[in-house]
């Protein structure tokens, strides 16, 4: 038999120790053996659902349950889709752990690993730091790298700035909310980049920076996949690890369906 404390003990020890106020076990009991596990970058209301149907008594969860960065916002107590939600896994006696924090101090990063095995671009890796990875691949287009991209993650689409038939190689990697100039534009220069491939970040930073170094005549390009897209392929990387560690308990990962309609 194995605990739910068990197995949170066992996912943030490869992390730098720190004080996380995140990566909790939001709902439930650490002291509950484990019948199954169920893994997902995103609690949603489905993956809850088949969950339940897979009998499956912990859910570890990347971004919180209840549509905030924080586990837990006094805000929308009584609203009744968080409160239909909450009853639902409360009716189900399933247990609840985040993990963020910790997947993303491990070094390297969970999340980037498993991303930069999705897309199978181990062998062109240079450098891991804590909020991106470098890389150097064969020359391409910023047109065939876009189109790489969507079919390796499965992404519905994405989003580019710059001169699509432009040639690549120097590429930053960097997940999540990460998008944002006060990383991508150092980046950007201390790299010397061709090209950083982000998940998101205000529209009106890295997007607008690469705007004006086109107009100037450098030749720099971006491109924004999401930030579930750039983060699921790290939560399915985990469901491997804790695969290999626990070989006794049934483990899934549930990829949610693609969040926003393109019109």
């Amino acid at each position: 038999m194995t605990s739910i404390q068990r197995i949170i003990d066992r996912l943030i020890e490869p992390a730098r120790e720190f004080g996380s106020t995140t990566d909790v076990l939001v709902k439930g009991s650490a002291t509950l053996n484990v019948e199954g596990i169920v893994i997902a970058f995103m609690l949603t209301q489905e993956v809850l659902e088949k969950a339940i149907s897979l009998k499956a008594n912990l859910i570890i969860t990347h971004e919180g349950p209840f549509y905030s960065h924080q586990n837990w916002k006094e805000a929308y107590s009584k609203d009744p889709i968080f409160l239909a939600k909450l009853q639902l896994i409360e009716e189900a006696n399933i247990s609840i752990f985040r993990f963020h924090d910790y997947f993303h101090r491990y070094d390297p990063d969970g999340i980037m690993v498993g991303l930069i095995r999705k897309l199978e671009w181990e062998k062109y890796t240079e450098e891991y730091q804590s909020t991106a990875t470098t890389l150097t691949i064969p020359k391409q287009s910023v047109t065939e790298i876009a189109k790489y991209i969507k079919d390796k993650l499965g992404a519905p689409f994405v989003r580019v700035v710059g001169d699509l038939s432009m040639d690549c190689q120097r590429i930053g990697l960097l997940a999540g909310y990460r998008g944002g100039g006060e990383l991508v534009i150092p980046l950007f220069q201390n790299q010397s980049l061709d090209l950083v491939i982000a998940g998101e970040g205000p529209e009106w930073e890295s997007p607008e920076y690469v705007r004006d170094a086109i107009h100037q005549g450098k030749k720099k390009a971006l491109i924004l996949i999401g930030h579930a897209v750039s983060e699921e392929p790290g939560m399915e990387y985990l469901k491997v690890l804790i695969e290999a560690g626990f070989p006794h308990i049934p483990v899934y990962y549930i990829k949610e369906k693609p969040l926003f309609h393109i019109l």
